[in-house]
């Protein structure tokens, strides 16, 4: 059962709007806020389905030391704590919570917002996507959560997110890539412009140790990927024929279009071939249908 189930915001009005509600995690804005109230920062709890779990110390500490001397710029935003009258939950802002307990502060200034469980999800999504230490898989990730949880299309997040469709796209892009580069991504091993040359190759992983041992630029990324495979698979009788890299591209880049996985089946040297759209639920359903039809 959801623990508040009043829906006086956020969806209806569309991203754009709950994205006016997003302030960034940074008290150095040169404007802010007007805060509805000032309330003892004991009464103030962090949201306990909050995506992010870590706050890096060193940059901690930095924005308490910067609370401490000009206090918090930009309010926290909340909503009435379930089941706890008189207390709040943080929708956004929990970094600059934890940094003004650090300095010791008494109160902090909140905008009190009535948002129920399903917004208050959505709100964190944005507010981490929105963080500038975030790495290319972790926003990723946080854009795929907007289309496959609340319908939003790859359109609506570049125009309420200030981003470029093609940036969005590309970053999902980096999604169907393996495992282990996902963990160089993130680790900062590889770019997201080393990782995009290599979306689609059947030996991605072994390019990419290859182009983290050499030190390879992106420029040289791309030219090492359009050499193919340096190791050749053997051939296994019975076994399917891989399909080509600009096949799988294409497959990448309409299953990042439609956020359905894409398949093609298209036999060498023939003119035609299948194309397979999988949708996980009925809605996923009706969005293709109305891209189909132009509506």
């Amino acid at each position: 059962m959801a623990r508040n189930t009043k829906k006086t915001r956020g969806l209806g009005r569309g991203l754009s709007a709950l994205m006016s509600d997003v302030a960034q995690d940074d008290t150095t804005t040169a404007t802010s806020a007007r805060a509805d109230l000032h309330v003892p920062v004991e009464r103030v709890h962090p949201n306990p389905d909050q995506p992010r779990r870590t706050f890096a110390p060193d940059a901690l500490e930095e924005l308490s030391a910067s609370i401490a001397e000009k206090g918090i710029i930009q309010p926290l935003i909340v909503r009435p704590a379930p089941h706890h009258d008189g207390h709040y939950e943080i929708v956004a802002g929990e970094r600059r919570w934890r940094a003004a307990q650090m300095a010791k502060l008494h109160e902090v200034p909140i905008i009190l917002r009535e948002y129920d469980d399903t917004e208050v999800l959505e709100i964190a999504i944005i507010e981490n996507i929105q963080r500038a230490d975030l790495n290319p898989i972790d926003e990723a990730m946080g854009y795929r959560q907007l289309m496959d949880r609340f319908g939003h299309t790859q359109e609506q997040m570049a125009t309420a997110l200030g981003k470029s469709r093609s940036h969005i796209a590309n970053l999902l892009r980096l999604l169907t890539l393996p495992k282990e580069l996902h963990g160089y991504l993130v680790s900062g091993a590889l770019t997201a412009g080393h990782a995009r040359a290599l979306v689609g190759h059947d030996l991605a992983t072994e390019l990419a140790r290859e182009v983290i041992q050499r030190k390879l630029s992106v420029r040289e990324t791309e030219k090492l990927a359009k050499k193919g495979p340096a190791i050749k698979k053997r051939a296994v009788p019975g076994a399917p024929v891989p399909k080509d890299a600009d096949t799988v591209q294409l497959e990448n880049e309409l299953a990042a279009a439609l956020g359905m996985k894409v398949t093609i089946d298209h036999k060498p040297k023939a003119e035609g071939g299948k194309l397979t759209i999988g949708y996980r639920t009925l809605e996923q359903l009706d969005d293709l249908m109305r891209v189909l039809s132009g509506q």
